[in-house]
């Protein structure tokens, strides 16, 4: 199980990510855009948000540290552009965090199937931490 911060940017996101390969001298990193996930006649795509980055992940000094560009629309606040991700593969222990942090918190995504896990959510706690779940470690 690690605990993985989770870095969101205003349209900047490859930008950031590409500095930061440069300054920790990583590896290129996968780069997920939001036009690359399976579309929802719910929920069309933006043009602005096809290229936009959705996810991606590196590893500096043996942590991992993912990234997003913000979705057009939503608020975006600098400051309070991080969260802190669960990724384990033990979906009890992830259930059990899940719903005890969701006490007086708020849940912006219960926890469910998406394209990209078996069993992901997103929560503010009672604090206003902001918390993502993801089952498995996946390939990004």
């Amino acid at each position: 199980m690690a605990v993985d911060a989770y870095l969101n940017f205003n349209g900047n996101c490859r930008e950031a990510v590409e500095f930061y390969v440069q300054a920790f001298g990583t590896e290129e990193p996968k780069l997920m855009t939001f036009g690359e996930a399976p579309p929802s006649p719910e929920y069309p795509l933006p043009d602005e948000a096809k290229n936009l980055i959705m996810h991606t992940r590196l590893n500096i000094f043996e942590s991992n540290v993912m990234f997003s560009d913000t979705f057009p629309g939503m608020p975006f606040v600098v400051g309070n552009n991080i969260s802190l991700a669960i990724v384990t593969d033990d979906k009890d222990a992830l259930q059990s965090a899940f719903d005890k942090l969701k006490e007086g918190g708020k849940v912006g995504m219960e926890l469910q199937e998406t394209f990209w896990s078996k069993c992901y959510g997103s929560l503010s706690d009672k604090f206003g931490v902001e918390w993502q779940f993801n089952l498995g470690t996946g390939e990004l």
